[in-house]
């Protein structure tokens, strides 16, 4: 009898726990950089940032969110207040990517940071306050730009802020996916001409929105974008984020 007894109560066990058993949420991903991962709108096509197509690589049980900015650096995002948005929204066991250099670089007061001290800092910055939150910081390095020199060989255009921002995952125990790496391995195995492929370069005339033609080395295309989001989806599988199960 107590046997039975032990044996119904190991089973109601088991139904309490099935029934009270919740589906985890959905696994939130924002991403915060410059224009070489943010939405486009129409009237710029072919121009895509890997951003937007991010989505595309992730079942339902993920939401990228893309608030990158065309023309942000690490501290313009944050002085016009587009971190803080970000921040107020995000939530426990979310992930944040974070992108900058391109702008960075610039020499004017509103965006340049120095590598070793404004940029780190800045970024450290991110990683606090997301992991305040309860949420993931992952630090990516910016893309490469198609620049070739005399010689066809890829230019080193982004220079100590790749560095420094290892630098700064590494002394903060941060997730880093080096995406200056994955793309310039990429760009250049394909070469000076065929890298353009990837890169905003049309003729005159192919879209309406471009009668004049665009050579641009800096953003990316449709097709590019694809390519980028996909090296950034490999290093999600090479860090062994629980990220992994919901990458289709």
């Amino acid at each position: 009898m107590k046997k039975n007894q032990n044996t119904l109560s190991f089973l109601a066990l088991i139904i309490i726990s099935i029934l009270s058993f919740k589906s985890p949420e959905k696994v939130n991903i924002w991403i915060i950089g410059d224009s070489t991962a943010a939405n486009k709108k129409a009237e710029v096509a072919p121009e895509t940032g890997w951003g937007m197509v991010l989505q595309e690589f992730f079942n339902e049980g993920v939401k990228v969110h893309n608030h990158a900015l065309n023309g942000r650096s690490s501290k313009s995002f944050i002085s016009e207040g587009s971190w803080k948005s970000v921040c107020d929204s995000i939530q426990s066991s979310d992930y944040v990517i974070i992108q900058f250099g391109h702008n960075d670089e610039k020499p004017d007061s509103v965006r340049h940071t120095d590598p070793f001290t404004t940029y780190k800092k800045t970024l450290k910055l991110y990683i606090d306050e997301t992991r305040s939150k309860g949420a993931i910081p992952v630090i990516c390095s910016p893309i490469v730009r198609r620049h070739f020199d005399a010689a066809g060989n890829l230019k080193d255009t982004h220079g100590e802020y790749i560095k420094a921002a290892r630098e700064i995952a590494s002394e903060t125990t941060t997730l880093f996916i080096d995406m200056e790496a994955k793309t310039r391995k990429l760009v250049a195995a394909l070469g000076q001409e065929k890298s353009k492929s990837l890169f905003l370069f049309c003729k005159p005339g192919e879209y309406i929105n471009r009668p004049n033609g665009v050579q641009d080395s800096t953003h990316l295309n449709s097709y590019g974008a694809h390519k980028v989001a996909s090296l950034f989806v490999d290093g999600v599988k090479e860090l062994k984020l629980p990220l992994v199960s919901f990458i289709k």
